[in-house]
């Protein structure tokens, strides 16, 4: 494999889509001893079969405002690779979603699935329909007609799709049902659904324990926990509140969360208020974090800026992709930092990771420590299957032992000659050796 002469092919091809080309190269540099060193997957042609979808749909949402106007976006769905199961990965409604970033995050997906040991592909979909702002009569108008196009290449064994930035339980809800209408079947084909009629207890929460069970199993490395140790998180959805609420069960201090308007410093650490309050701001449709300061004492609040400069032991990056840039990176070591756990995909740019791995930082990349989510929607679509509902505290311990094994796969495949574990390299090579092996038993199709 000539890791230059794929990456310059590949650019030919898909100009532009800068995060896409920039996951499969991370991918590509990890991978390249053991995919030489095997000859059956060059024969095989893995790597060219793997980079591309095995499918992309394209297509226009029309629907219509309370007031009457008459909108179009555009919807996706990238069904990736199916060797492993069905195509499993979320919908993402938000103004950025454009097909760079939903190849990324769908190729992200494979090996993330993989990671999991539970048999799901990897895809995703979305549209760039922002549902803030919007009524929910005007969201459930466009979820209806974003299915009427989705419906015809999804189902239980087919592909399963699930949330994402701006798809929570409400929009699943409208999904679901015309689906069912459609389909005229009560099937699990998506994922975080409501408790009431299928859902898994501790999705919402399950991405963010997922990352802070990660981090867990990293410090323990060095003989570490989170007690009392001062976590930065950014970001202000289900995987900052997950992870915030499991670091506080561990005994730890979360200093910080952001949103798009700056972050805020929680001098003496998060408490459950505090928990609760931003549990109220989400409910507003408003990503705005700035109120916190208004709201409690020794809170402060700073706009515009992210939070990687506020001095702590762990960093938890939990907003979207490339966030954390390499002088977040150094002001982070240089301030002490001693693990980095991403809870969001692809956080953290090139530069950041290498800033991290030249420091000897444990690092763990999201397609290892942000499977927590994926997992879960796997549990849940097992209780489908079964008919059954298993307790939080069912599916929390299923959760964590699923995380540690995904710790345990990168150790074994990561670790250097010195004892350093690149969690990247040992996360890539987990991933897609029990992918390409699939793909060989199942032929050249």
């Amino acid at each position: 494999m000539d890791v230059n002469k794929l990456m310059n092919d590949l650019e030919r091809k898909h100009p532009g889509e800068a995060e896409y080309l920039q996951a499969v190269h991370e991918v590509l540099e990890s991978i390249e001893d053991v995919y030489n060193q095997n000859p059956q997957y060059d024969a095989a042609g893995i790597i060219e079969r793997l980079i591309e979808p095995d499918r992309i749909l394209t297509f226009k949402v029309t629907w219509m405002s309370d007031n009457g106007e008459v909108n179009v976006n555009l919807g996706y769905r990238i069904q990736f690779n199916g060797a492993i199961g069905p195509y499993k990965g979320g919908l993402r409604f938000h103004p950025s979603v454009n097909l760079s970033i939903l190849k990324f995050l769908g190729f992200e997906q494979i090996f993330k699935n993989a990671l999991t040991t539970l048999p799901m592909g990897g895809g995703k979909g979305g549209s760039d329909f922002n549902p803030k702002g919007k009524s929910d009569t005007e969201i459930m108008r466009f979820a209806q007609a974003f299915m009427l196009e989705l419906w015809k290449i999804i189902g239980p064994q087919t592909d399963v799709p699930a949330g994402d930035i701006g798809v929570g339980g409400k929009e699943i809800g409208f999904l679901y049902g015309m689906y069912k209408k459609l389909q005229r079947e009560h099937t699990g084909v998506l994922t975080g659904k409501s408790l009431n009629w299928g859902g898994s207890l501790i999705r919402p929460e399950a991405t963010g324990f997922g990352n802070v069970y990660f981090a867990k199993e990293m410090l323990a490395t060095k003989g570490e926990t989170f007690k009392d140790k001062m976590v930065a998180i950014s970001g202000f959805g289900n995987v900052s509140w997950g992870s915030a609420s499991k670091v506080m069960e561990l005994g730890g201090k979360v200093m910080t969360l952001s949103g798009p308007d700056g972050y805020v410093h929680f001098e003496n650490g998060m408490n459950e208020e505090h928990i609760e309050y931003m549990l109220e701001l989400r409910a507003t449709n408003n990503d705005i974090i700035s109120p916190f300061a208004d709201e409690f004492e020794k809170v402060k609040f700073y706009a515009s800026k992210r939070p990687w400069e506020i001095k702590v032991d762990v960093a938890l990056p939990c907003a979207t992709q490339n966030e954390l840039n390499g002088d977040d990176a150094k002001t982070l070591i240089d301030n002490g930092v001693i693990c980095v756990s991403e809870g969001a995909n692809m956080p953290s740019t090139p530069e950041a990771i290498e800033a991290f791995q030249n420091a000897k930082i444990l690092f763990a990349p999201g397609k290892a420590s942000n499977a927590g989510g994926v997992a879960t929607s796997g549990l849940e679509m097992s209780q489908n299957a079964l008919k059954i509902s298993w307790s939080s505290e069912e599916v929390d311990e299923k959760l964590h032992g699923i995380m540690r094994n995904i710790h345990q796969a990168c150790v074994t495949h990561g670790t250097d000659e010195s004892g350093y574990v690149d969690y990247v390299k040992g996360a890539n090579i987990a991933g897609f050796l029990k992918v390409a092996d699939s793909m060989l038993d199942q032929g050249v199709i």
